[in-house]
């Protein structure tokens, strides 16, 4: 991958994956017992979902993800100046919203591996895949609003406009796959709403849930934002020139399913000889009926023209810009330095990420 930002030394890798595991250690029991309260078979197709279980039902040992999400919702919460448990609830919350827009996003993208395991639909099937995540998409308000305050409310609030943004983009990004061009400013309006809105929501859930203003969560809501436009933007590199090994999908997985991911969008605005032979390539794709049998040099080949026009290394610096603005967002408010430190580490972290 292109050079991204170096580790804050404030705070070392290890505290990074401390804080991860944090996240993972207080959420997980809230997340397992919401996830008790489905009706069989929900609950356990959601347990494989998570890793819980393998396809025969048997203990596994997966992690549910990196837990990102999680972490930051905790952090949140310490910003304001309470105890990280009090983001748990809207931890668990986000994590339930983020699983169900996983399970019905392989389902549309058609993807059949995630997290190195086959993916609930291709296990147990396209209408338990819609089942479990509309039913943890529930979860997520009754646990936020079963807490019965004035604060859950708010936070409530904010989820369910993340929700719909996250959504909005989902639309957009199946819209896109469609068309021969898309923008670049549409394809970061797409990334904004997709993965944007509810990082952005996770950073500052936490924090309305132990008292925060609305000034201080939307400040926190702006770093979450940047930092999930970072984090799509190393998304859209992996998804092209990631590792398999590492990322759990397919070698050149986006361009097998023809999203105008942003190396792509920047590539074709680029202009210049490669450009030009990318987008004519990609519009005899789109006319394919036999896309599926295209072999693994031509899909090379297609990777190979995204970077000589400038799509990679555009993608890479834009990484590096929205990580910038999402740091400098958080010199908007007071917190403990601590707290800002361990903020600034996992917004390096999630640049440097290899899956």
């Amino acid at each position: 991958m292109p050079t991204v930002p170096p580790a804050n030394p404030a705070v070392d890798t290890a505290d990074v994956f401390a804080l991860l595991e944090r996240g993972r250690a207080l959420s997980t029991p809230v997340l397992r017992a919401a996830i008790g309260r489905l009706a069989p078979p929900m609950d356990t197709v959601a347990a494989y979902h998570f890793g819980w279980i393998d396809a025969e039902g048997r203990p596994a040992d997966g992690d549910g993800g990196k837990a990102v999400r999680p972490a930051l919702a905790l952090l949140s919460a310490e910003a304001a100046g309470a105890a990280a448990e009090t983001g748990v609830p809207g931890a668990v919350a986000v994590e339930l919203v983020h699983n169900f827009s996983l399970l019905h996003d392989d389902l549309m993208d058609g993807d059949e591996q995630r997290r190195h395991r086959d993916t609930v639909w291709k296990v147990h099937g396209p209408a338990q895949a819609i089942l479990v995540g509309d039913a943890l998409f529930a979860l997520a308000n009754e646990i936020l609003l079963e807490l019965g305050t004035a604060e859950a409310g708010r936070a409530t609030r904010r989820l369910t406009v993340a929700s719909r943004k996250l959504i909005d983009g989902q639309a957009q990004d199946i819209s896109f796959e469609h068309r021969e061009r898309v923008t670049v400013e549409e394809c970061l309006e797409m990334e904004g709403n997709k993965t944007g809105a509810l990082l952005a929501c996770a950073v500052s859930i936490g924090a309305v849930l132990g008292g925060a203003d609305d000034r201080t969560a939307d400040v926190l809501e702006s770093y979450g934002h940047h930092l999930g436009l970072a984090f799509q933007a190393v998304d859209d590199l992996l998804g092209i020139w990631g590792d398999p090994g590492a990322t759990g999908k397919q070698t050149w997985s986006d361009l097998r399913q023809r999203k105008k991911s942003l190396p792509v969008v920047a590539a074709l605005a680029a202009g210049g000889p490669a450009s030009e032979q990318l987008g004519e390539l990609l519009a005899a794709d789109a006319k394919s009926t036999d896309f599926a049998s295209f072999s693994e040099e031509e899909f090379a080949t297609r990777a190979a023209l995204i970077e000589e026009a400038g799509g990679r290394e555009w993608t890479s610096q834009e990484a590096r810009r929205q990580h910038a603005v999402a740091i400098e967002a958080l010199s908007g408010i007071g917190m403990p330095e601590r707290v800002r430190a361990q903020l600034t580490a996992l917004a390096d972290f999630v640049v440097v990420r290899k899956r």
